[in-house]
């Protein structure tokens, strides 16, 4: 049998192919134009953005950083203890910070006008003390540290400890001293009522999550070192 060599006779088609995407060599142009301009305009615009980033405080960022951060322990926020050339003795056995000496005591004063007798009952207590506080308390009511720090601070987180802060009970009725009975007083109501002028903020109410009420206990908050002392206690964590 005899084959045949002759390729012509297969109809073999050729592969046809299409570009579509040709390069539009007019729009090349065009960019290679404005190119440098683009770039230009992206690099103003980096520019300021760089220029907007090296504007912000690093104290900004700090507090933003501190402001995401709780640093309460059983509920109680951190405090420093004030040093001691910052207190004066208002009478036997209570020290408090020299910013708070005078509007204290021309509280006591107003209060007295109006009939009212003010007693402060603690003020100024160290680190040491709150320690023996907090913890000698704890093992003779056989309290663990969490049911503790609902009544007491623990070392380092008093506001006892910066000086600003103080207990005041009813002169006519000390059996309310460090009672929730105190807010049954007329020392209580007059000072819900008259304290701000003063600068006094009651600092545990009723609605504190985290430490019992205390009718008794009021900060001081009329300078600006006592505002920075108590700058993260009243912000909203």
């Amino acid at each position: 049998m005899e084959l045949n060599n002759d390729i012509d006779q297969f109809d073999i088609p050729l592969a046809k192919r299409t570009y579509q995407n040709k390069p539009n060599s007019t729009l090349i142009k065009k960019l290679l134009i404005f190119s440098p301009f683009l770039f230009l305009i992206f690099s103003v615009a980096a520019l300021r953005f760089i220029r907007n980033l090296e504007l912000i405080p690093l104290n900004n960022l700090k507090v933003q950083v501190e402001r995401n951060h709780d640093a309460r322990i059983l509920g109680h926020l951190p405090y420093n203890e004030t040093p001691k050339e910052k207190l004066v003795l208002i009478e036997p056995n209570i020290e408090v910070h020299i910013d708070m000496r005078d509007s204290l005591l021309k509280m006591r004063e107003e209060a007295k006008k109006d009939g009212i007798y003010l007693v402060f009952l603690s003020g100024y207590r160290s680190i040491n003390l709150q320690n023996d506080i907090f913890y000698s308390l704890k093992s003779i009511r056989n309290q663990e540290a969490a049911e503790r720090a609902r009544v007491s601070a623990p070392p380092g987180y008093s506001e006892h400890s910066t000086g600003f802060a103080i207990d005041i009970g009813d002169a006519t009725q000390r059996e309310t001293d460090f009672e929730t009975d105190f807010e049954n007083t007329d020392a209580f109501r007059w000072l819900i009522k008259n304290a701000p002028k003063f600068h006094f903020k009651l600092s545990f109410n009723k609605d504190n999550k985290y430490i019992d009420y205390e009718p008794w206990h009021w900060r001081y908050e009329g300078s600006i070192e006592a505002l920075k002392v108590f700058e993260s206690s009243n912000r909203k964590l």
